[in-house]
Order: C-alpha cells, then sequence, then structure tokens
C-alpha cells in the first residue's frame, strides 16, 4: 500500500549548505524511522520550503541521498503571516506494510512545533 510520509526541518539561514543538508538530514531519519530500505518503495518526492528560502532546491540533497530515479517536485508554500520561518517540508509517497497511524512523520528542530502533538514519537 501507498502511504503518506510527512516531514519538516528548520535552516538558521538561506545558504546552499544549510538547505541541502538539512534536506539530507531529514530524509536519511524518515526512511530510518519508517524502516525503508530500498528506495525503490518511494514512489515520489513533494518538497516546500517557506518563501524566505531561495538559494537552492531540496530535490539536489535527494539526489545526493540516492532518490535519483525518484519524481522529485519542489514548490514554495504560501506565504502565510506569523508562519514559521525557514522550513522544509516534504511528502513522501511509499510502498510500505505500515498501516497509515504507523507511519512515523519525522519534524525535526524548530519543525517540531509544527506538530506537538507528536511529542517524543518526532
Amino acid at each position: 500500500m501507498i502511504r503518506g510520509i510527512r516531514g519538516a526541518t528548520s535552516v538558521e539561514a538561506d545558504t546552499r549548505e544549510e538547505v541541502l543538508a538539512a534536506t539530507a538530514e531529514l530524509l536519511r531519519e524518515v526512511l530510518q524511522r519508517n524502516d525503508v530500505t530500498d528506495l525503490e518503495r518511494v514512489s515520489s518526492a513533494f518538497f516546500t520550503t517557506t518563501p524566505d528560502l531561495t538559494s537552492c532546491f531540496p530535490a539536489e540533497a535527494a539526489r545526493g541521498v540516492g532518490f535519483g530515479a525518484v519524481p522529485l517536485l519542489c514548490a514554495s508554500e504560501i506565504d502565510v503571516a506569523g508562519a514559521l520561518p525557514r522550513l522544509i517540508r516534504v511528502l513522501l509517497h511509499v510502498d510500505t506494510p505500515l498501516g497509515q497511524h504507523d507511519v512515523q512523520h519525522v519534524y525535526l528542530h524548530r519543525a517540531k512545533a509544527l506538530r506537538p502533538d507528536l511529542g517524543e514519537a518526532q
């Protein structure tokens, strides 16, 4: 069954190095927590960034993690007043035996504030 797995992280500055490192960290953590060891199981990945991140595409980091054959798409989030700045989000579509309630969504750094309901499962 294809399941959606969400994740988000933050960077302190809009630099290529920070965006790529944070995205790679996020992807590795999502894959590890959901026991995705075969990237053939990843159908696609959709990345968004807050409008203040323009230094590079997060998909570049995904290719570096091994997502070379996975369809990747990047977009900018809508600019909502008061929203957390400098965030990178991802939605992975993964073929997994996990039930939707068993999937581990991953929120790192300041992005933990987006889903306080996940508590220590983050």
